[in-house]
């Protein structure tokens, strides 16, 4: 148990250096935009009927009503360049899914084309939902009714197993154990860090002399999905300006590491 907030700094550290590079390779590679009004169950592609989508909106909206806890549906025909899994934490991150204190949001993603599905918690879902459980869930609930083409029926099942396993998730105070993050944990998560920014800094360089610039209003070392992180409360989730929550609620700027499971069907 004490080593645990040693291991989460060290995921995290692991996780920014991965996001760096991620944004080096495939920046350009699309990410949806966060929808307005927020939705829990956003289809690219139109592989549910329109009784269907509300039927597990409905079914989201008042688990979040009742626990806090935002799970959102995201379905789109390929993540590009994108691992699936960086895919959906790139979507948990931009969206800004789960509350900002808590951190407590979760994307179930579905590429259509390649046939792949990943269920990504943010921090503070990942005690209730282990990269074990959301395989299972995958493996047991998604894959064999994907396999039927029973799409409804396999992301129902799926998003009832999370909700029950998910249900007073938040209760608990992670801060408690964080406040026992050993200095050697710090030390190790700022390592990290440098030799990230390091090897972007190098890789972006020679990118520069060659195109005579960055080409972006943001400053190019900061990597994309820190980024949509960082400054979400002006854009991303903190605004209902451009149309908001047309049900009476928005993602509330939850953040996402490293933790979750994928498979096929």
């Amino acid at each position: 148990m004490t080593h645990m907030p040693f291991l989460r700094v060290l995921r995290k550290g692991l996780w920014l250096v991965f996001s760096i590079l991620s944004f080096v390779v495939a920046f350009a590679q699309d990410i949806p935009e966060r929808p307005v009004p927020a939705r829990f169950v956003n289809d690219y592609v139109g592989m549910l009927a329109g009784g269907e989508k509300d039927q597990l909106e409905r079914k989201l909206k008042g688990f979040m009503d009742s626990t806090s806890n935002q799970i959102v549906i995201v379905i789109v025909k390929t993540t590009g360049d994108y691992p699936p899994g960086d895919y959906a934490f790139q979507i948990g991150r931009k969206w800004g899914i789960g509350q900002k204190d808590k951190d407590n949001g979760l994307v179930l993603l579905w590429a259509t084309e390649t046939r792949k599905l990943y269920i990504a918690p943010g921090y503070g879902l990942e005690g209730a939902i282990p990269d074990a459980v959301a395989k299972r869930i995958i493996s047991d609930q998604l894959a064999p009714a994907f396999k039927q083409q029973q799409y409804f029926k396999g992301l129902d099942n799926a998003t009832s197993e999370i909700i029950r396993r998910a249900s007073g998730e938040y209760k608990n105070d992670q801060a408690s154990d964080d406040t026992e993050l050993p200095m050697s944990g710090v030390i190790i998560f700022l390592v990290i860090a440098v030799v990230g920014f390091i090897v972007i800094a190098r890789l972006m360089g020679r990118g520069c002399r060659n195109s005579g610039g960055t080409g972006g209003g943001m400053p190019w070392f900061v990597p994309y999905a820190t980024m949509s992180s960082w400054g979400s409360s002006s854009g991303s989730w903190g605004g209902s300006s451009g149309g908001g929550g047309g049900g009476g609620w928005d993602f509330g700027g939850g953040s996402f590491g490293g933790g979750g499971a994928g498979g096929d069907y």
